[in-house]
C-alpha cells in the first residue's frame, strides 16, 4: 500500500468542533464505566477473599494478570480492526460484551468462574481505547491531541474512584437487607457485579448513534473484509496457529518461534515453582509468547507500520517507561482499599468514600494538568512531553513511602491522594507521544501497542507482585513499599526515549516509507 494514499490532511492548525467535544464526553463517559467495571474487584476483594477463599496472590492475579493478558491480546488485532473498520460499531459491540461478562461475574461461585469472567470483561473492554484513541486522534488536531487524550483518559480516575463508592455501599446494602444471601443466594459482592454491568448494555445504544469521521480509504480494490483479517491476526497470537505463520515464513522463523516458545514455558516452569502460582504464570507465559509470534509476523506483512512501533527505540522506550509507571499506579489502584481495611483497620464504608473520592479527584487533577502541560512543552520542546512522564515515575515515590508507613488515617489519605495525582500526570504525555511517531493508519495498532506495555508490564505485574510479595513476607505494607524499586529502571528508559525521539519523529516518513520498500 502507498503511504501517500495514507496520510491525513494537515490539519495542526484547525480547532476541534463542537461536536468532537460531544464525541470527546460520550467517549469519557464510556471510560468512566470501562474503570467502574474494571477497578470493582478492589473494594470487593476482602469480601471475595473470604467467601471463595483465596490468598492474596489469587486476588493478585483477578486483580491484574486475569484481566490484562486477554486485554492486551485482544487489544493488538483490535486496534488493527480500528484502523480499517467502522470505529463506532466495533465500540458499542464490545462495551456489549464487556457489560455482559461484567454481569455475569456477579454468578461466580468459585476463583475458576469468576477468572474466566475476568478474561471476558478483558476481551471486551479492549475494544475501547483503540477505537476511541482512533476517533480522538481524527477528532482533534495534533496541537490539541494530548489534552483531548488526557481528558479521555481521565474516565480511568473518574471511574475507578467510583467503582469503590459504588460497590461498597451496592454491598453493605444487599448483606444488610439480605444476610444470609438474597435473590439465587447472592450476596453482597456479587450483587455489585450485577449493578454496574446491566448499565452498559443500555449505554450501547448511546455509542451507536455517534458520527464516524470520513477516513481516506486505503485498501486496494478486492480487499479482504476488515473482518477476515482481524481473524487472521487473531491467530498470530493463538497456538498452534502461531507456529503455522512462523513456518510460512520460512525454517529459520519456524525454529526462533519454537525458541521463544521452550522458553516461554521454561519461564513459567520456574515461577511456577517459586510461588506456587500457576495461573499468574502461565498467563504472563502465554501473554508474551503471543506478542513475540504477533510482532514477527507483524514485521513480514506490514513492515512499515513494524518499523514505526517495534522499530522504533523511542516508542518502545516510552512506552515501557509508562508501562512501569501503571505498574505503580494500577497497584495503588488495587490494593490501597484492602490495605486501608486490614492494615490500618478503617471501615468499608469510610474508605471507600475517602479513597473513591479522591482518587477520582487526584486522578483527574493529574491527567488533565499533565496533558494541559505536556502540550505546552511540546510546542517548545520536541521531546517535552517526555518529561511529564518523568515526573510521573518519580515524583509519587515520596507519597507512596510516607503514606504506606504511617499509621495515621489522615496521613495516609492525603499521600494516596498526591501519589494518584502525581502518577496520573504521565498518562496523556505517554499515550499522546506514541501517536505522534506513527503515520495516522497505524494509529489503532499504535494504541493497541502502547497498551501492551500498559497491561502486560504494568496491570499484569503491578497487583500480582504486590499480593505476592505480601504473601512471601507476611506484610502488605512491604508489599507495596516493592513498587518504589520499578522507578529508577522506567527513569533511565524515558531519558532514552527523550534524546531519541525527536529525530524519530522527524523522519517517520522517511523510514516508513523504506522499510515498505517504496
Amino acid at each position: 500500500m502507498s503511504l501517500e494514499t495514507t496520510a491525513a490532511p494537515d490539519r495542526s492548525e484547525e480547532p476541534a468542533s463542537a461536536y468532537s467535544w460531544y464525541v470527546l464526553g460520550v467517549l469519557v463517559v464510556v471510560y468512566i464505566l470501562n474503570f467502574i467495571d474494571r477497578q470493582i474487584l478492589s473494594i470487593l476483594a476482602v469480601d471475595i477473599k473470604r467467601d471463595l477463599q483465596l490468598s492474596d496472590g489469587q486476588l493478585g492475579f483477578l486483580g491484574g494478570a486475569a484481566f490484562a493478558v486477554f486485554y492486551a491480546l485482544f487489544g493488538v488485532p483490535l486496534g488493527r480492526l480500528a484502523d480499517r473498520w467502522h470505529r463506532v460499531r466495533l465500540l458499542t459491540i464490545g462495551l456489549v460484551l464487556w457489560s455482559t461478562m461484567t454481569a455475569l461475574s456477579g454468578f461466580a461461585r468459585n476463583y475458576l468462574t469468576l477468572s474466566l469472567a475476568r478474561m471476558g470483561v478483558g476481551v471486551g473492554e479492549a475494544t475501547a481505547s483503540p477505537t476511541a484513541y482512533s476517533l480522538i486522534s481524527d477528532y482533534f488536531p495534533s496541537r490539541q491531541r494530548a489534552t483531548a487524550l488526557a481528558i479521555y483518559s481521565s474516565g480511568l480516575y473518574l471511574g475507578g474512584g467510583v467503582s469503590l463508592l459504588i460497590g461498597a455501599k451496592i454491598s453493605q446494602v444487599w448483606d444488610s437487607a439480605y444476610p444470609g444471601g438474597g435473590m439465587a443466594g447472592l450476596v453482597g459482592w456479587q450483587a455489585a457485579f450485577l449493578a454496574v454491568g446491566v448499565p452498559g448494555i443500555l449505554l450501547a445504544i448511546w455509542v451507536a448513534s455517534l458520527r464516524e469521521p470520513v477516513r481516506q480509504p486505503h485498501d486496494k480494490p478486492g480487499a479482504r473484509h476488515p473482518l477476515h483479517d482481524f481473524f487472521i491476526d487473531l491467530s498470530m497470537l493463538l497456538p498452534p496457529f502461531t507456529f503455522f505463520h512462523a513456518l510460512r515464513r520460512g525454517p529459520v522463523a519456524a525454529a526462533v518461534n519454537l525458541l521463544m516458545a521452550a522458553a516461554m514455558i521454561g519461564l513459567a516452569v520456574v515461577m511456577i515453582g517459586l510461588t506456587g502460582n500457576l495461573p499468574q504464570w502461565s498467563a504472563m507465559a502465554f501473554g508474551y509468547y503471543a506478542v513475540f509470534s504477533w510482532a514477527s509476523t507483524l514485521r513480514r506483512h506490514d513492515p512499515a507500520t513494524f518499523k514505526l512501533i517495534w522499530g522504533t527505540p523511542a516508542f518502545i522506550c516510552t512506552a515501557l517507561g509508562y508501562g512501569l509507571v501503571s505498574l505503580g499506579a494500577y497497584a495503588l489502584a488495587f490494593w490501597s482499599a484492602p490495605y486501608a481495611e486490614t492494615v490500618l483497620k478503617l471501615p468499608k464504608a469510610e474508605l471507600a468514600f475517602v479513597l473513591g473520592g479522591s482518587g477520582a479527584v487526584s486522578g483527574f487533577l493529574g491527567v488533565i494538568l499533565g496533558g494541559r502541560m505536556s502540550d505546552w512543552l511540546r510546542s517548545r520542546n520536541p521531546a517535552g512531553r517526555i518529561l511529564v512522564v518523568m515526573f510521573g515515575i518519580l515524583a509519587p515515590i515520596v507519597p507512596i513511602w510516607i503514606g504506606f508507613t504511617t499509621e495515621n488515617a489522615t496521613l495516609f489519605y492525603v499521600m494516596n491522594f498526591l501519589a494518584g495525582m502525581f502518577a496520573a500526570t504521565a498518562l496523556g504525555a505517554a499515550a499522546a507521544t506514541t501517536q505522534d511517531l506513527v503515520l495516522p493508519r497505524m494509529r489503532g495498532t499504535a494504541t493497541a501497542s502502547f497498551f501492551l506495555a500498559t497491561t502486560l508490564v504494568g496491570l499484569a505485574i503491578g497487583p500480582y507482585m504486590v499480593g505476592q510479595i505480601s504473601e512471601l513476607s507476611g506484610s502488605m505494607r512491604i508489599g507495596v513499599l516493592s513498587l518504589i524499586g520499578v522507578a529508577p529502571i522506567s527513569f533511565v528508559l524515558l531519558i532514552y526515549a527523550y534524546r531519541t525521539l525527536p529525530q524519530a519523529e522527524a523522519t517517520m516518513v522517511e523510514r516508513a516509507r523504506a522499510a515498505a520498500g517504496e
